[in-house]
């Protein structure tokens, strides 16, 4: 009883210490001063104001958002197959296959961007959403993968050939057999490869423009120059969107199913 106690202090700290930072900056975000404080002096969206009524900081929301959309998609239609390739077959570098594509979570992003840069800068494909699009599907599509892995195992195996054997051809037993045991890892990968994608600075700021920008990076070359309250609105606004993302999620497909597999 006692050191179950003293897990959940230390979890609680552990809480307190995530959650605080957050906290500070929207009360940051609050403030009424022409300057970021803390407390905040004064109570106004004002700072909320300035951000949704200029058309940058829209633009950059909605550039990140569809880009991180469409890169998590790609990202899941290709980890799967790679996915069922390395758990259900042996071939020739298989280790080295599953090296590579699990690579990017290990490379740093700069160096990426910059590599990625140079390879489009050779084919014309530099400083556009589609170069955005193909850095962001390299990065993020380890984390779909990583989740997926774990979950396709022998029994799972065993279960996909009694589907066979029962006169189910092999698209119908990917749907009722292995996507319901992989629905947990493909999520949380989705989730991982959504967020990753959304606040990624170091690999985007080798293709943005001054018209095409995400929100991190619009937000990187902004403190730059300026440091004001609508900094923190941002970022609070990221947050509230991320909280009610999950809740989204929470809710047409519950998160318990992403620690316990489905019967």
């Amino acid at each position: 009883m006692i050191l179950r106690n003293l897990i959940c202090i230390v979890a609680l700290f552990g809480m307190t210490f995530l959650v605080l930072p957050l906290a500070v900056l929207v009360g940051a975000s609050l403030t009424t001063s022409e300057f970021l404080a803390f407390p905040p002096q004064g109570l106004t969206l004002k700072w909320y104001a300035v951000i949704f009524s200029n058309p940058t900081y829209v633009a950059s929301f909605l550039t990140s958002t569809w880009l991180a959309a469409s890169a998590t998609l790609i990202a899941i239609l290709l980890a799967v197959p790679a996915a069922l390739a390395v758990s259900r077959y042996d071939f020739p570098g298989k280790g080295a296959f599953s090296a590579f594509l699990l690579s990017p979570l290990v490379l740093p992003h700069l160096v990426l961007g910059a590599a990625l840069l140079q390879f489009g800068g050779s084919i014309g494909l530099t400083r556009n959403f589609w170069a955005l699009l193909v850095g962001h599907v390299v990065i993020v599509t380890p984390f779909v993968l990583r989740t997926v892995l774990p979950l396709l195992s022998r029994e799972q195996q065993a279960m996909e050939e009694a589907s066979r054997d029962l006169g189910a051809d092999g698209v119908t037993t990917f749907f009722l057999v292995t996507l319901p045991q992989i629905r947990s890892g493909l999520v949380a990968g989705a989730i991982f490869a959504f967020i990753t994608s959304f606040i990624n600075v170091e690999l985007s700021i080798f293709n943005t423009t001054a018209e095409l920008n995400t929100i991190p990076v619009q937000l990187f070359n902004y403190v730059q120059y300026s440091v004001d309250p609508s900094i923190a609105a941002v970022s609070s606004a990221t947050i509230v969107a991320a909280a009610v993302a999950i809740i989204l999620i929470d809710l047409t497909v519950g998160l318990d199913f992403l620690t316990t597999n489905d019967d």
